[in-house]
């Protein structure tokens, strides 16, 4: 058989295809090598790069980091009874990001647990707010019952469970409410407040954030630090152990300056009527009574209030929102005109006993002011036109003074400014002068000051308009000789456990130098006013002299030449009754301003209530409801029984808190 020996080309083909070969082999090798200097690099970045990254997210895999939430402090009077406190309660949540049929679920969970509609329109309310996926109450405070039936089914409700929940409590309700404030859900607004003051920390958890009052002034004392509580996880996210906690720093209790007694019969004593009272401490500013009546039930906005409450108060024509106190802007009528007198002997425009003739009237360009009733008072001096209110007097000492004249003095004792007080929410009110109508009226007709305007300024009307606070605060100025403090309702805060109070801070006075013969001046035509004067009536027979002046003041505008009848007017029409006063004469303890709207005259129907809290603050008298109803009819107070000591005034007000609790 001959032998077959391979050609030239057969043997170029068989080498091209070994290059070939190698050639695949060396491209593979360079994909495999880089391929592992991927892997290699992408080990690196993982182990080094993210290293603390990514053990993070390993570790929260396997555990979980929970905020304790800290108890809220308590409020407490200056006698130590409780004006808000907590309460434990379960609530029945959804987490709605957790939940595929929303409504569905609701409606199956309806059949467990009682949801009304009530119910369902806050959850509907709260998840607008919320935007985000947090649990959401469905409802609040279920009973025994309702825990165990719904425990008995809740594998069937995924993202819905039972959590314990502190609760706020209001125990007197709409008592002091105004001072009080409430508590509420945190919203979106409440949201981007805590951001901006680099608080998101301390608020995990939390949910409920102070909306008013106290509870939003003092929010941070009474918050306190929350806590932190690291457990580790199962895989379906139950806890299974603690790893470690920080505990959460309870709120600071904060203790006012209020007497929650005296503030209760103060509240009593107006009855129906609205007003405002504000009564302080001359010697130091604290408020010792806080009142804006009508008054509302705080105890309705801890859970989100319902529309039909909403609507009550909100469209109610009485207000009951509105803290006359703090917002409320009145004229001050004839309180004003001791200022005025102060004035005219600071400045020198006036002396004491300067004769003005009060003929009834008094005549400016052409224009008639009339004065009381139909006749005058005759030759009056400084104290005679306190005691008897000559508004004759006092409309030509405006004329003398000036509007700017009148502003520059009355502008430290307080009017027309931000007191300070510690409440949200104060407003300025209106001390006029040039400048303020030139600012504040856009017509350059309306800008100008006419000399006219300045007449009823001396009786306080006109563009005269200030709260009862700033009122209160200027009368404790004068009470004082003249040192004004800054007006405050926190006395101390307090710890939780110790009770050990903290220092206070106080605000120094500012001394506005009057000269002592000048407050004895005006101080003896305040006298005069309760001893012979228009409120003697109400004070006769009182153990000590205190010092006031009566004030009707204008609701609204009545012609010169029309006689005012309250018979012919609508009820928010008819003047208002107001009253400033302090006592003891000589070494006062309590000074006071009141308004009693669309009341009448200042003797009848405010000085009465002023009558009632200084027999309480200086003699321990509590009105009975004989005596607190003769008040609201506005009849003269008479004596009330022997006088109690202030240590059973303590005892009864902690018993009546032991009871409220």
């Amino acid at each position: 058989m001959p032998i077959h020996l391979p050609s030239l080309a057969e043997l170029r083909d068989t080498q091209a295809e070994i290059v070939r070969f190698r050639d695949r082999v060396v491209v593979m090798q360079l994909v495999i090598l880089i391929c592992f200097v991927l892997l290699l690099a992408r080990l690196a970045y993982l182990q080094i790069v993210r290293h603390e990254d990514l053990l993070g997210q390993a570790e929260n895999n396997r555990t979980a980091v929970l905020p304790t939430v800290p108890p809220r402090g308590t409020i407490l009077d200056r006698n130590g009874v409780v004006l808000a406190s907590n309460y434990s309660a379960y609530t029945l949540e959804i987490t709605p990001s957790k939940v595929q049929d929303l409504e569905a679920t609701i409606n199956e969970l309806s059949e467990l647990v009682d949801i009304q509609s009530k119910d369902r329109r806050r959850f509907k309310r709260l998840r607008e707010e919320s935007k985000s996926f947090d649990s959401l109450p469905i409802r609040t405070r279920l009973t025994d019952e309702e825990v165990a039936r719904f425990s008995a089914q809740r594998y069937r409700f995924p993202g819905v469970d039972i959590k314990a929940r502190l609760f706020r409590q209001y125990p007197y309700g709409e008592l002091a409410s105004h001072v009080i404030g409430y508590i509420g859900r945190i919203n979106l607004r409440d949201k981007e407040r805590i951001e901006e003051d680099d608080e998101t920390g301390n608020y995990r958890g939390t949910e409920y954030i102070g909306k008013l009052g106290v509870e939003q002034r003092y929010e941070r004392e009474l918050h306190g630090i929350t806590g932190v509580n690291q457990v580790e996880t199962s895989a379906g996210g139950r806890a299974i152990r603690s790893l470690s906690s920080r505990p959460a720093i309870p709120g600071r209790n904060v203790v006012l300056s209020i007497d929650i007694r005296l503030q209760k019969m103060v509240e009593e004593l107006f009855g129906t009527r609205r007003g405002a009272l504000v009564a302080l401490d001359p010697n130091t500013g604290e408020v010792l009574a806080f009142v804006s009546k009508p008054t509302f039930d705080p105890n309705l906005f801890v859970d989100g209030i319902d529309s039909e409450n909403w609507q009550m108060l909100n469209e109610s024509m009485d207000k009951p929102l509105l803290n006359r106190a703090l917002r409320g802007t009145y004229p001050p009528g004839s309180t004003y005109k001791p200022f005025m007198a102060l004035a005219a002997l600071t400045t020198g425009k006036r002396s004491a006993s300067a004769i003005i003739q009060d003929n009834g009237s008094w005549t400016y360009g052409g224009h008639t002011f009339r004065s009381h009733g139909d006749g005058g008072l005759g030759p009056v001096d400084m104290v005679r036109s306190i005691v008897l209110s000559s508004n004759v007097y006092y409309y030509s000492l405006a004329n003398e003074m000036g509007v700017d004249t009148i502003h520059d003095f009355m502008k430290p004792l307080g009017f027309g400014q931000i007191t300070g007080i510690d409440l949200p929410g104060e407003v300025r009110g209106i001390l006029p002068s040039t400048d303020w109508k030139r600012n504040y009226y856009k017509r350059p007709e309306q800008q100008k000051w006419f000399g006219g305007e300045t007449i009823s300024l001396g009786i306080g009307q006109g563009y005269n308009t200030f709260t009862m606070l700033q009122l209160a605060s200027a009368t404790a100025t004068l009470a004082s000789g003249g040192l004004r403090f800054t007006p405050r309702v926190l006395k101390a805060t307090q710890d939780p456990l110790s009770h050990v109070q903290g220092a206070v801070i106080d605000s120094a006075p500012v001394n506005l130098s009057y000269n002592p013969d000048h407050i004895a001046v005006v101080r003896n035509g305040l006298i005069g006013v309760a001893t012979s004067g228009t409120s003697a009536q109400v004070f006769a027979g009182a153990s000590y002299q205190s010092a006031g002046k009566t004030g009707t003041a204008q609701a609204v505008t009545i012609g010169q030449k029309e006689k005012y009848n309250a018979s012919k007017l609508n009820e928010y029409q008819r003047d208002h009754a107001l009253y400033m006063a302090f006592a003891p004469a000589e070494q006062p303890q309590i000074a006071l301003a009141l308004v009693v709207e669309n009341a009448g005259f200042g003797a009848a129907h405010a000085a009465p209530i002023a009558r009632r809290v200084f027999d309480y603050w200086l003699l321990g008298q509590y009105p009975s409801p004989e005596d607190i109803a003769a008040t609201q009819l506005g009849q003269s107070a008479r004596p009330i029984g022997p006088p109690r000591s202030k240590q059973d005034i303590v005892l009864d007000a902690k018993k009546s808190s032991d009871t409220a609790r």
